[in-house]
């Protein structure tokens, strides 16, 4: 039977009230089941934020429909905060309560499902890649919505991946989760004093050290500096400050500094080498929950 679009019954709304069938029927709708931590999301955010840019004018609406994958990622302030941060402007359902998710048949993140003006589903992606197809579908469920549209270029976004490709992701080390629910044994190491939790690992007092060994160009982790709202983490590559190859979220004195829950940039442009990553705080109370890699 084939899949019809489900009536989006959402917590909360931002950027849009909430958006009923009708308001819906006639249009090309593209729901982004996304989590504003997850980095194969963020990588993707760009082709969606294009798409909802160069077609919103001519028929298509985007959803993107956040569902948490962590107990803080239910938080409005994190929600809104994330939002902001991505420069999303399209309408989004906070389903804190997985129930567009379930009505979807979802069991990923990220995730893309693509109804025609009838409200049928064309297509569903799962994960990173595939933004020229996406964006020759919704050109193609545009068109036949209104035969006389005129189309503009496809997007510089699509044009670009289309041009380089999807990265190999051959041999890297596989993402790797902290706490005990889903950590594997003997992936990562802790020294000090740290209590797992079912979703992370967390530093009780004192200094504590999280060592992790890896083979990848990019590392992110997922972080929370607990109650006290901020942490300060010194970032090790085989047991000195990291330095070229430090993420984004690294300053050059080789610490990151957080103040949310979020997902922090530790590494980039690494060469493909086995490499020992340390972090090294004293705040208790942060929190680390899944390490993520790139090429």
């Amino acid at each position: 039977m084939t899949l019809q679009l489900p009536s989006l019954t959402a917590e909360r709304w931002v950027n849009s009230p909430p958006l009923p069938p009708e308001d819906l029927r006639g249009r090309v709708v593209l729901i982004d089941i996304w989590e504003y931590t997850c980095v194969n999301w963020i990588r993707t955010a760009p082709y969606v934020k294009a798409w909802h840019r160069d077609y919103a004018d001519l028929g298509l609406t985007v959803v993107g429909v956040h569902a948490p994958e962590f107990e803080f990622g239910r938080h409005a302030e994190n929600i809104d905060r994330a939002i902001r941060d991505h420069g999303l402007t399209y309408p989004i359902a906070i389903d804190n309560d997985f129930t567009i998710w379930r009505a979807l048949g979802n069991d990923a993140w990220p995730a893309k499902y693509l109804f025609d003006a009838n409200g049928r589903l064309v297509d569903r992606w799962v994960g990173e890649g595939a933004y020229e197809r996406v964006e020759s579908e919704i050109r193609r469920l545009i068109e036949i919505r209104a035969p006389r549209t005129k189309l503009p270029p496809v997007s510089p976004e699509a044009m670009a991946f289309a041009t380089t490709g999807e990265p190999s992701y051959l041999g890297i080390t596989p993402e790797t989760y902290l706490g005990a629910d889903r950590g594997a044994p003997g992936t990562f190491t802790v020294t000090g004093d740290w209590r797992s939790s079912g979703e992370y690992v967390e530093l009780a007092s004192g200094t504590g050290e999280l060592a992790l060994p890896f083979n990848a160009g990019e590392v992110n982790l997922v972080v929370d500096p607990g109650t006290a709202g901020q942490a300060a983490i010194q970032v090790l590559l085989d047991g000195q400050p990291i330095g070229d190859e430090r993420g984004a979220d690294v300053g050059p004195d080789a610490v990151a500094r957080i103040d949310r829950a979020a997902m922090i940039r530790l590494v980039a442009n690494a060469s493909r080498n086995d490499y020992l990553l340390s972090l090294v705080t004293d705040q208790p109370g942060f929190r680390a929950y899944v390490f993520t890699f790139g090429p």
